[in-house]
């Protein structure tokens, strides 16, 4: 990968199809991370994997709205990869915060709903029609369908995750009333008799979201806020695009997130630019 200087940035692997053997689910992966070393650059060897639908000798590997998205996931992670300037390995890329590190991967996922960037390249694969402006809203109505559920969902999770790790002394009492009790500030359904939420939550006892899990929706509160600023300067702003590399793809962990994402929006996130995108503002 050269940038537009034609500086050398990266090495960029992909494995977009399935075959025999290989693990499901999409995901980036660095084979070796950026760092400085006796004055010398040495640059990234990156990878994303995907699992596309294979093309035929008749039809084309037509990809699906969630496969794209998927595929821009992952490519913002791959960019905070190949975008790294850092001394030091341990800190370059996406070695950051849990609760920042879905920054550049998750503001991608915010084109795909923009009619600017879909005429770029979502035209029907037999008739050259672009993706009609209607048919666009129809998914993003899809999407933000029951999203008041859904994000008082998320925050109960997020509120159980917080009461199992502040916990100070050994745990003996009874589980599903400490539950019930870490989740009752947003809940919203009545619990389902003989149902238990900790059981089952394999994300913070093994899955290494431990007093992290709020992550999640924190992310969403960066990534919506930070592509607002795209919004207001245009989607395709190179001054905008440039200043979220400089500030935020190139830094890794080398400041506090906080500092690198004040210096490009100019401001601490808010919550606002969510809840429009959510149409609950």
């Amino acid at each position: 990968m050269m940038d537009a200087n034609g500086d050398f940035l990266a090495v960029l692997f992909t494995d977009f199809h399935p075959r025999e053997g290989k693990r499901s689910g999409a995901w980036m992966s660095s084979f070796k991370s950026q760092f400085i070393k006796n004055g010398a650059d040495s640059r990234p060897h990156i990878t994303i994997v995907m699992n596309f639908t294979r093309p035929t000798e008749t039809k084309p590997a037509l990809l699906t709205f969630d496969e794209v998205e998927t595929f821009l996931h992952e490519f913002g992670h791959a960019l905070h990869g190949m975008l790294a300037k850092s001394t030091y390995e341990t800190l370059s890329g996406t070695s950051v915060y849990r609760d920042f590190v879905e920054l550049p991967s998750q503001i991608m996922e915010n084109w795909l709903v923009e009619k600017e960037y879909l005429d770029k390249f979502a035209f029907h694969y037999q008739t050259g029609e672009k993706m009609p402006a209607e048919l666009v809203q129809k998914i993003i109505n899809a999407a933000n369908y029951n999203i008041g559920y859904l994000t008082f969902r998320q925050l109960s999770f997020g509120y159980l995750d917080m009461a199992w790790h502040t916990l100070e002394q050994p745990f003996d009492g009874d589980v599903r009333e400490f539950e019930q009790k870490a989740m009752l500030p947003v809940k919203l359904l009545p619990v389902v008799p003989g149902t238990s939420m900790s059981t089952a939550f394999g994300h913070i006892f093994s899955g290494g979201y431990a007093a992290g899990y709020y992550s999640y929706k924190w992310a969403e509160v960066l990534d919506a806020d930070a592509f607002a600023a795209f919004k207001e300067n245009g989607i395709f702003d190179k001054k905008t695009a440039q200043s979220f590399r400089v500030n935020v793809l190139e830094k890794g962990n080398t400041e506090e997130p906080m500092a690198l994402y004040k210096r490009f929006r100019g401001h601490e996130p808010t919550v606002d630019a969510l809840l429009e995108r959510n149409g609950v503002k």
